[in-house]
């Protein structure tokens, strides 16, 4: 219930944000820009805007990037970059994971989504960018918002050739995340 309860406290902060600025650098060098579903997800675009505000996913690498599918960013308790990139994956944030948030909407290309364990109430602050189109993860996981500018960007970042995707050497790395209005 703690978790429940917190939360909505990030909700009832301050009026949600319309979008992000992502700066990235590595084989990827650009901004993209996105748009965030308020109306869709509002209880993860206050999660992940809140961490932005804080300044948390600055430094914070692309570790599991599967080419044809998508780029998964956004671990800012072990993924910034010079850590141990063997966790980079496994942690979230010092908020609360967020209950699902499902919609009728479609994983196309551009799409972000948010990354979770098994259970499904279990997103914290990681997120992944759609290179194509994914219906096998349509009400599966949640839709957060769409990249409006700078696909090209996300097109170039750093393909991981580990296991399941992992990034393997000097990943790409978002140096900068700004909340836009």
């Amino acid at each position: 219930m703690y978790k429940l309860a917190a939360a909505f406290a990030v909700l009832a902060s301050p009026a949600l944000a319309t979008g992000l600025e992502i700066d990235i650098e590595g084989e990827a060098n650009g901004t993209i820009v996105v748009d965030l579903f308020e109306d869709t997800a509002p209880l993860h675009v206050a999660q992940i805007t809140s961490i932005a505000e804080g300044g948390e996913y600055d430094g914070v690498v692309f570790h599991r990037v599967i080419d044809g599918f998508m780029a998964q960013t956004g671990d800012v308790e072990f993924g910034q970059l010079g850590g141990d990139m063997r966790l980079a994956g496994r942690g979230g944030s010092s908020l609360p994971d967020i209950p699902a948030e499902f919609s009728d909407q479609n994983f196309d290309r551009g799409i972000i989504g948010m990354a979770r364990a098994q259970n499904p109430n279990s997103a914290n602050s990681q997120f992944f960018i759609m290179f194509e189109e994914g219906p096998f993860l349509n009400g599966q996981y949640t839709i957060i918002g769409e990249v409006t500018s700078g696909m090209d960007i996300v097109d170039q970042i750093k393909r991981g050739t580990g296991a399941n995707g992992a990034v393997v050497g000097q990943p790409d790395v978002m140096t900068a995340v700004r909340v836009t209005d």
